[in-house]
């Protein structure tokens, strides 16, 4: 169904304001990932112990969970133009606090907010699928997820470079400054028309989020899928640093980071994904890439004998894992046209757990068996991902 609101909005949109999105989604989504090589320094810095420090990941990840659960979901209350523009402010201020961070308790309250606040993405996404023509919906959720998908993987390169040259605060000073211009820009280019829904208590909107997944059976089962297909993307991506760091390879942080770069390759074609969910080819996109998934992690699993089939390996599955995400958003976007800030922040819950169920399985696994247990690992986690979509694929408007 048509949105007039949307229409008149967009009327004054330039016409390349879905990139503008996307830039902003992946310099936003980027800052809960700049830690993870910068921990070295940050501990020495600081003078926090090795066991406490991996701390400021968990306290990003945790207080990111609480803002998909509690902040997204107010897209659907307030206007949405004013909520991203203050919490871009309110996210520059929180890095700012932690690239000045004088103590451990600063900047773990730094790091706490930067998680919190980095739910400006999700708050993009669903408001850019408002802002879109329902024709054209699955391509700009697509271009705008993809921006999401390059921000993350491009996080860990841009802290190895810039902490390089000035050191671990210089990462979250310069995003500072990155995120005050955004704001700026996104001022001026965000329509100012929008239309606000009738008021509604804060608590009856989160209690309706709840109700949502009881009401339609394709969020739960796209949830399922979100987590599975992210649990596979963050045993590849949280791992692949230990077998390149290892004697046999001896790749420096700024290296490794750069096969980040080929994980870009992989989302930017995945952008098709979203065309053929406007063309009503969800199942079939769906079911495609997942078993690329599951193929992604033969070449992934020769990593020790070849970087080339590594490089085959990320491009597959980071592609897949973004088609299968952008088809997700496309179809539940459809659902519940009034709903679509807090369908966005229940759906990356999902999201949020398998990515953190990636991590802590990965890291265990190659710690005590290998890195042919993380690949087995990754694969059946795929293979499940490829059956649950396979049992389920007759859901009313899976085939979307």
């Amino acid at each position: 169904m048509n949105n007039p609101a949307a229409s008149a909005a967009t009327t004054f949109l330039p016409r390349y304001w879905p990139l503008i999105f996307a830039a902003a989604g992946g310099m936003s989504v980027a800052n809960i990932y700049y830690a993870q090589p910068l921990l070295g320094a940050i501990s020495s810095d600081l003078s926090i112990s090795a066991s406490a420090i991996g701390g400021v990941v968990t306290v990003t990840q945790i207080f990111y969970a609480f803002g998909l659960a509690l902040l997204v979901q107010l897209g659907d209350l307030v206007n949405r133009r004013k909520l991203i523009i203050a919490q871009m402010l309110l996210s520059a201020a929180a890095l700012a606090a932690v690239g000045f961070s004088s103590s451990r308790i600063m900047l773990f309250a730094g790091m706490a907010a930067v998680g919190l606040l980095a739910v400006i993405t999700q708050t993009l996404v669903a408001f850019a699928s408002t802002l879109a023509a329902p024709t054209d919906r699955g391509r700009i959720v697509g271009l705008v997820t993809g921006g999401i998908v390059i921000g993350i993987l491009l996080a860990r390169t841009f802290a190895g470079i810039v902490a390089d040259l000035g050191g671990w605060r210089a990462v979250y000073l310069a995003s500072t400054a990155l995120t005050l211009q955004m704001a700026c820009l996104l001022s001026r280019v965000l329509p100012r028309n929008e239309a606000v829904q009738k008021s509604l208590p804060y608590t009856r909107l989160l209690k309706s989020l709840f109700l949502l997944f009881f009401e339609e059976r394709i969020l739960w089962v796209r949830g399922i899928l979100a987590l599975l297909i992210f649990t596979a993307f963050s045993t590849l991506w949280t791992s692949l640093v230990l077998p390149l760091s290892d004697p046999h390879y001896s790749l420096s942080k700024t290296q490794i980071g750069l096969f980040g770069l080929f994980g870009v390759a992989g989302a930017l074609a995945a952008v098709k994904a979203g065309r053929l969910a406007d063309q009503g080819r969800g199942r079939q996109t769906t079911g495609a890439a997942l078993a690329l998934l599951l193929l992604s992690w033969l070449p992934i699993s020769f990593t020790g004998q070849s970087l080339l089939a590594l490089t085959v390996g990320i491009v597959l599955l980071d592609l897949a894992v973004q088609a299968v995400h952008v088809t997700n958003q496309s179809i539940i976007f459809a659902v519940k046209t009034e709903a679509r800030s807090r369908l966005t922040g229940g759906y990356m819950i999902f999201y949020s757990i398998g990515s953190a169920v990636g991590s802590i399985a990965s890291t265990y696994l190659y710690a005590h068996f290998g890195w042919q247990a993380v690949c087995l690992f990754g694969a059946g986690v795929s293979a499940s991902a490829l059956g649950f979509w396979f049992a389920n694929r007759r859901t009313p408007a899976s085939s979307f």
